[in-house]
């Protein structure tokens, strides 16, 4: 095999192994499917697991920026998603967490 052709198929590797897609249809960030995916261990699939010290996400007075500001930091043992997430995609969360309060 020459080189190009192993240097191809190492690129389709790398690409077939980038990791789950986080958008929907649209190509927009999913923030229902990236809920699941990141915080139903500790906070539960309706908000109200309270695992590992976490809120009631049912309860939050927070306003969006406070949320972004929080999934994007992390606070106490909460995971910082920075670096983990993409602005866009911890502001599609941020936006899913309001639909928990009519669960």
């Amino acid at each position: 095999m020459n080189t190009s052709l192993i240097s191809l198929l190492f690129l389709i590797l790398i690409i077939a192994c980038a990791g789950q897609s986080h958008t929907d249809a649209s190509g927009k960030p999913d923030g229902a499917l990236i809920y699941k995916k990141y915080c139903t261990l500790c906070h539960g699939a309706d908000g109200k697991l309270g695992l590992n010290g976490s809120k009631d996400i049912t309860l939050s007075e927070l306003n969006e920026a406070e949320r972004i500001v929080l999934i994007t930091k992390g606070k106490n043992t909460m995971t910082p998603f920075e670096g983990i997430l993409t602005a866009e995609e911890i502001k599609a969360v941020a936006a899913y967490t309001y639909t928990l309060k009519s669960k």
